[in-house]
């Protein structure tokens, strides 16, 4: 990733009147750095033949890392392709991470999930579908049972533009609005719904005029400033807690790289408009603000872009090195007590091994 600054958009707001350190804003930083040297890192691996596939948040950071610093150790996530990093803020190790591409032993998820479909438990961080959407009411089921237990958590329910057209988002919000359920909609609106430009996705003036349907507040913002991401799940995470029901955050960004490595933008993406988003681009947007405020400069750069290549080379180094899963397993995370047609055929397929 080029250390050289163009000329970009600033961003609105000052860190301290939103309560955040100078500690906050270079965690901030070097979290969507780290996500954006990820995105080059894995998608070098997929090409290399070394995973399966990636999904890429270039463009989203502040999207992800805004909104994912809110997220307290009880809280839960509900995340779609893209949120990668608020996994790894929470406390995910990047070994774990990556290995999930892989689908080897080090996998929580056994290489049982597709790759980029993010799971871990000591985080609350739920696996999604790669059915549209399906995250949705998990999370307002999930908030609703909170609120009945009274715990004092919420539900982050993250989803892309395209997944606004599936049922299941207006299930989860009739549901959401109706029992004031605590959690927060985190709408990406990226632009594109892998081919389908969001002119095509809905007649609406904005995703976030719909939640007026379900009788709760949505609000619009420029999802490539982290001040204005960070101020408004703030607040939409505070309402949920104080018991005053659900919000709809529509996060106006752009995805800068391809829908996932098995796509092609350039085949239905106009000529130049990734060009018009480059000065909005998020970690840019942060890091000039920084600099501004002399609390980064170009040595503070290299110093980060040398630990974070290096901690990726190590925990890729990591995550290959472990074994693949033993094969048995299979069949022994089926039932507790595993029926005798499950043991036959377990001992059936190893003895075929031999």
């Amino acid at each position: 990733m080029s250390s050289k600054v163009p000329a970009v958009e600033s961003l609105v707001g000052d860190h301290k009147k939103l309560g955040l350190s100078e500690d906050d804003l270079k965690r901030m930083y070097r979290y969507m750095t780290l996500s954006r040297l990820l995105d080059e890192r894995m998608m070098r691996l997929q090409r290399q033949g070394r995973i399966g596939f990636f999904g890429t948040a270039s463009g989203e950071e502040a999207a992800v890392v805004g909104s994912g610093a809110v997220l307290r150790a009880d809280d839960w996530v509900f995340p779609a392709l893209r949120q990668g990093a608020a996994a790894l803020m929470l406390g995910m190790p990047l070994e774990i991470f990556i290995a999930q591409c892989i689908g080897n032993s080090l996998d929580v998820a056994k290489g049982r999930q597709m790759p980029v479909h993010y799971s871990y438990k000591p985080v609350n961080f739920v696996s999604w579908s790669s059915c549209i959407s399906t995250q949705l009411p998990h999370a307002v089921g999930m908030a609703y049972a909170a609120k009945l237990k009274g715990d004092p958590v919420f539900a982050m329910a993250y989803m892309g533009d395209g997944g606004t057209s599936e049922g299941d988002f207006h299930v989860a919000l009739n549901f959401a609005g109706v029992y004031k359920s605590p959690v927060v909609f985190f709408c990406q609106n990226n632009q594109w719904a892998i081919s389908v430009p969001i002119d095509q996705q809905t007649a609406s003036e904005s995703i976030a005029i719909k939640a007026s349907g379900y009788g709760f507040e949505g609000v619009r913002i420029d999802g490539n400033d982290i001040f204005q991401v960070y101020e408004a799940t703030k607040a939409a995470a505070d309402k949920a807690l104080a018991g005053d029901g659900p919000t709809l955050i529509e996060a106006v960004t752009y995805r800068m790289g391809s829908h996932s490595s098995s796509d092609d933008p350039t085949r239905y993406r106009p000529e130049g408009e990734m060009e018009s988003w480059q000065v909005k681009d998020p970690i840019v947007r942060l890091r000039h603000y920084m600099e501004g405020k002399k609390l980064w400069d170009e040595t503070a750069q290299e110093a980060l872009m040398k630990d974070l290549n290096d901690e990726v080379s190590e925990a890729i180094k990591i995550a290959e090195a472990a074994p693949p899963l033993a094969s048995e397993s299979l069949f022994t995370d089926v039932y507790a007590n595993p029926p005798v047609q499950l043991q036959k055929q377990a001992k059936a397929h190893l003895d075929s091994l031999k």
